[in-house]
């Protein structure tokens, strides 16, 4: 069974998908780290997104491996763990850019199909039931408020020592909700049938206890 988590930032989606998947006893994807480390390896290499010329081949030799060990799941690409830097800024400012470029996309819908295939699994991102996998047999989309996800995004950058400010993050917010909405591949969007589920006025626990009374047992 593939079980789908989807929805903007800030919404709670990684912690939800991980929570539920313990529970269930499932597998847990988080598709997001999976843009990073692209996107990491991008920059690394100085890959052109506009040359096909480079980006083909980058992406034919592209191979993630993810490991799970005591402190979760870890990103591996070309055996380098990526786990900690994909979260820089550097690159949190480029994956945007790089998550919306199709070809991009594609190559990476195939490999997030490729660790579905035959697993019980929840898959947490921004396509997972629209795109990548449209059949899957439980779909949730998270929501809340924008000034609610920007409080919690602000309030886990400042646990981070992150120089920023709640504005700020709020701003960058929407402009990455307007972002992913709006591109012509793939856009962030709730599928026809998955279950909405709004987190803003909700606990963890009263969030996590929905979204498994959601999936059959």
């Amino acid at each position: 069974m593939i079980v789908t988590i989807d929805g903007p930032a800030g919404t709670g989606k990684t912690t939800i998908a991980r929570s539920v998947a313990d529970k269930l006893g499932y597998d847990y994807f988080d598709t997001g780290a999976m843009y990073r480390a692209v996107t990491y390896q991008i920059l690394q290499k100085k890959v052109d997104l506009n040359n096909p010329d480079l980006l083909t081949p980058f992406l034919e030799n592209f191979h993630i491996e993810i490991r799970s060990e005591k402190d979760g799941k870890r990103y591996f690409v070309d055996g380098e763990d990526l786990t900690e830097i994909i979260r820089s800024a550097e690159v949190t400012d480029h994956v945007s850019e790089v998550s919306a470029h199709a070809a991009i996309r594609q190559a990476l819908v195939r490999v997030q199909r490729e660790f579905g295939e035959g697993k019980k699994a929840v898959f947490e991102g921004r396509d997972m039931g629209t795109v990548v996998f449209p059949k899957a047999q439980v779909k949730i989309f998270l929501t809340a408020r924008p000034a609610v996800r920007a409080e919690r995004r602000y309030l886990e950058l400042k646990e981070k020592k992150a120089l920023t400010t709640e504005e700020e993050v709020m701003r960058e917010l929407l402009e990455r909700d307007h972002f992913d909405s709006t591109r012509e591949v793939s856009p962030l969007k709730q599928a026809e049938d998955a279950h909405l589920v709004d987190t803003s006025d909700l606990t963890l626990e009263q969030v996590i206890d929905r979204v498994m009374a959601l999936i059959p047992s």
